[in-house]
């Protein structure tokens, strides 16, 4: 890996499934994959390329970049100088409640804007970001930082629940992305999930396409590479993730994982056992 790619991971000690990601790239570019994870993301120098939700995005400094969980994105420096950003990934199940307690109602929320530039919000994000990075020992000051997040999230797209069942997945559409994630160590068929839509393959795969962006094939892939990124952490035989999530062999794995999470997966697990 090219030393001017720098990635650091930091997991909170005091909020579950909440992680920082502190990246400073040149000539590193992200392939398209998708967290299950909300992304909250702070440009601090350079120029921040991207694309999401059928679009490219250029995030300066200061812009904040938001990921809802499942969209599709990829990213790399847009300038000669060296990018550097903080990502905050929190998962649906921290966020959830808290989006209640601020006053969004509805599970399944989804932040209407990919870049924003709302410097109170970016605040919050980097203040919650320092926390974890400094291994801070007060869970009350995080757990508040992360209220305030969703309280101004809640005060900028609140008012869009209204909208949101017009853009709401198709449930038979999301009954089929269920059972990609309740058997991602089986081979599935495009029949097997067309039934669960209860559509034709090639319309199920058309539509499955049309609204996650990529094909049923690429997201259970990337579905195996998150859950396998989770077995890592937890400090699981590497063969036995390969194994697990069926890659062909280490090379296959390697591949896959880097080019989403900027190390391979050796690395990345080192990373996180000796931190």
């Amino acid at each position: 890996m090219n030393q001017d790619n720098q990635f650091q991971y930091s997991k909170s000690e005091h909020l579950e499934q909440v992680t920082v990601l502190n990246a400073a790239i040149s000539d590193f570019s992200y392939g398209r994959h998708a967290h299950e994870e909300y992304s909250f993301g702070v440009t601090l120098s350079g120029r921040q390329d991207f694309f999401s939700r059928g679009q490219f995005h250029r995030s300066h400094p200061g812009n904040i970049i938001v990921f809802n969980p499942d969209e599709v994105h990829d990213g790399h420096s847009g300038v000669d100088d060296k990018l550097q950003y903080r990502m905050l990934y929190v998962h649906p199940d921290q966020l959830a409640p808290v989006f209640q307690a601020a006053g969004i109602k509805s599970q399944g929320f989804r932040v209407a804007d990919t870049l924003l530039d709302d410097p109170q919000l970016c605040q919050y994000i980097l203040h919650l970001v320092q926390l974890i990075e400094s291994r801070s020992e007060d869970k009350l000051r995080q757990e508040c930082e992360l209220y305030q997040m969703a309280t101004r999230i809640a005060q900028l797209y609140g008012e869009c629940q209204a909208d949101q069942k017009a853009r709401r997945v198709d449930s038979l559409l999301l009954r089929a992305r269920d059972f990609i994630h309740h058997n991602l160590q089986t081979d599935v068929s495009l029949e097997e999930l067309s039934q669960q839509a209860n559509l034709s393959k090639y319309h199920f795969l058309r539509m499955f396409r049309q609204q996650f962006g990529i094909t049923p094939h690429q997201y259970i892939l990337n579905c195996r590479i998150n859950r396998a990124r989770e077995d890592l952490e937890k400090g699981k035989a590497l063969d036995d993730v390969v194994f697990d999530y069926g890659f062909s062999d280490l090379s296959h794995f390697n591949r896959r994982f880097k080019p989403i999470f900027g190390m391979t997966p050796k690395q990345y697990q080192k990373h996180f056992l000796n931190a």
